[in-house]
């Protein structure tokens, strides 16, 4: 009997166990997504950058600290735009000697390898955008080591809610691309260290 007791008293409880579970505050739907302006959350966004080393092996890094704003109306998405600061001084690696290189300057006055020892902000600003359910499409320009191309990313909306510690309405996209550092004026080291790099952007904006 006690055998059955228990399957009845875990069946009776189960409701109760259902009802109290946390639910996440941001949820991957777009009609959550509340128009107007948005400013992204320095601390809780990053862009990953990946490389392929010598053949051997695929190499990520990150930018962190990522500024910017969101202007978007779910009513019309086509009008929404997107403008990103990316500070290429805060570059992290895995590596203290990778990070101390790309940020190094050049020798004898010559031309840094990487970024160098003050490199200007990476700066994305949109030009138009597609969107389809939580999906889109947003072409726009990159500018980095002071040079400026068209980029296309595929982003994604990973969640819209109220966070439940500011109370502030957010959301959140994921987005990637990929760029040839070579188009920027990077080139060292080409093709031991991958001329492609993928991009892989997180960024959470909170409404104003």
């Amino acid at each position: 009997m006690r055998l059955p007791l228990a399957i009845l008293a875990l069946a009776a409880t189960a409701p109760l166990l259902a009802q109290s579970a946390p639910q996440v505050p941001g949820q991957m739907d777009a009609t959550r997504v509340v128009a107007g302006s948005y400013a992204a959350d320095p601390s809780h966004s990053l862009i990953a950058w990946e490389v392929n080393h010598f053949g051997f092996s695929d190499y990520i890094g990150l930018f962190g600290d990522v500024a910017g704003t969101l202007t978007i109306d779910p009513a019309d998405l086509s009008a929404a735009s997107v403008d990103v600061t990316i500070p290429v001084a805060k570059v992290t690696t895995a590596s203290a000697g990778l990070t101390d290189h790309l940020l190094r300057p050049g020798k004898d006055g010559a031309k840094p390898d990487f970024f160098g020892p003050e490199p200007s902000d990476a700066h994305f600003v949109s030009t138009s955008v597609a969107a389809t359910g939580n999906a889109a499409t947003i072409e726009g320009n990159l500018t980095l080591n002071g040079i400026t191309k068209p980029v296309t990313l595929d982003a994604e909306l990973t969640g819209a809610g109220n966070n439940p510690y500011n109370k502030k309405l957010t959301v959140g996209f994921s987005a990637t691309t990929m760029i040839k550092r070579s188009d920027f004026g990077i080139a060292t080291a080409i093709p031991l260290v991958s001329d492609t790099v993928e991009l892989e952007i997180h960024v959470a904006f909170e409404k104003n």
